[in-house]
């Protein structure tokens, strides 16, 4: 029985992992939920499964909540530190790390430190901080499982070869809403527009990602540390009808995928359960039908964010941080209605251009340009 804490379970990610969670009885146990704010829902998850433990990051919520709502069962806690400590809760055998943006990073480092398995949903986490993140999982014999449907099927298909056999790994990416656009056409999307993606139901900044392609930025950047790769073995292909979730190349020719309907369960499932497979609740293909697959190469001219990311990934260092904080304030402040679609690219560009970059930082120096770049790009717009 592994013991399952769920930090963001309010998210789509956390939803669906306690869908998992409650279709593995004899499996999984669900020993604690975290969120940020949203206390209804988490409250409902609570009566539902009964964990242990219950946290809301936002402190400023304590005493406006019944403590009785939560049931008598589950002690309700407040604040980031209560956050990290059920991440690190000697009872938990397995963290999903789910907390959207660079948030998410101190729950997976308190969970890493405790040598904890960690069902990674949080590409921020490699993204701002990959080289520290992957030494503190290396120095306390924890493991990093990725839930990413992009870095699941990364993950499975190298099993199929030897590290050293790989040529190059490919991710797929839907393209978004505006895939083909122009960028004249990009010019008129509004926040409505960009939240309504053809394929995956997700929260909004993930979502504007999506339609930017700065998610499939950040996957380059995650992969090239969860992997253990170099920059230039890492591509993207627009593949619309997301069956193919990624596939490797190996050094014979050889290429190995992994299909499946797009269902977030199955690489839940897959990081919960591994290395088993077992059935589970995700839709399976119906071979009987006939379907196509298809891909094309992204535009990287009409869609700069994808290039920062290559970028990114291959100067490591500070480079990260700042992206990803540059970008999490660009999509608030597009949400907001102050800047447009393609000012979410160009500040991203501007801030780090003119960050002070440095080769191997501190967690210290990470968390203060995280800061600078979100002020920046508040300046920018401004």
């Amino acid at each position: 029985m592994q013991r399952v804490a769920v930090l963001g379970s309010t998210g789509s990610i956390g939803t669906n992992s306690l869908e998992v969670i409650a279709a593995m009885p004899d499996r999984l146990a669900l020993h604690g939920v975290a969120a940020r704010s949203s206390w209804t829902l988490l409250r409902d998850q609570c009566q539902r499964f009964a964990p242990r433990h219950a946290v809301l990051e936002d402190s400023s919520l304590a005493g406006q909540i019944p403590r009785d709502a939560f049931g008598s069962t589950t002690r309700l806690g407040f604040g980031a530190d209560e956050v990290a400590r059920l991440a690190g809760d000697p009872d938990v055998d397995v963290v999903i790390s789910s907390i959207v943006g660079a948030a998410g990073l101190a729950g997976t480092w308190a969970a890493l430190e405790a040598g904890k398995t960690v069902c990674l949903a949080n590409k921020e986490t490699l993204v701002v901080g990959g080289p520290l993140v992957m030494d503190l999982a290396r120095r306390r014999n924890a493991r990093l499982l990725p839930v990413d449907s992009e870095h699941s099927a990364i993950h499975q298909a190298l099993q199929s070869g030897q590290a050293g056999e790989v040529k190059r790994i490919v991710l797929t990416a839907s393209g978004g809403p505006f895939r083909g656009w122009t960028a004249a056409q990009l010019d008129t999307v509004t926040p409505e527009k960009a939240l309504a993606h053809p394929t995956w139901v997700m929260g909004k900044k993930i979502t504007i990602d999506s339609a930017t392609l700065m998610n499939k930025a950040l996957e380059v950047i995650e992969a090239r540390w969860l992997f253990d790769l170099r920059a230039d073995q890492i591509e993207v292909v627009v593949h619309p009808q997301s069956i193919v979730h990624s596939f490797v190349e190996f050094v014979d020719g050889s290429v190995v995928a992994q299909l499946s309907p797009p269902d977030m369960k199955l690489p839940i499932q897959y990081a919960l359960t591994w290395p088993e497979r077992v059935a589970g609740l995700s839709p399976k293909l119906d071979w009987r039908k006939a379907f196509q697959l298809d891909f094309h190469p992204p535009d990287l001219e009409t869609f700069p964010a994808l290039a920062l990311g290559f970028e990114v990934a291959r100067r490591g260092g500070t480079c990260g941080a700042v992206l990803n904080a540059a970008n999490e304030q660009a999509v608030a402040l597009f949400l907001e209605g102050r800047i447009r679609f393609r000012d979410i690219a160009t500040a991203c560009r501007a801030v780090l251009d003119a960050h002070d970059y440095e080769p191997q930082p501190q967690l210290a120096t990470l968390w203060r340009l995280d800061a600078w770049a979100r002020h920046e790009v508040t300046r920018w717009v401004c």
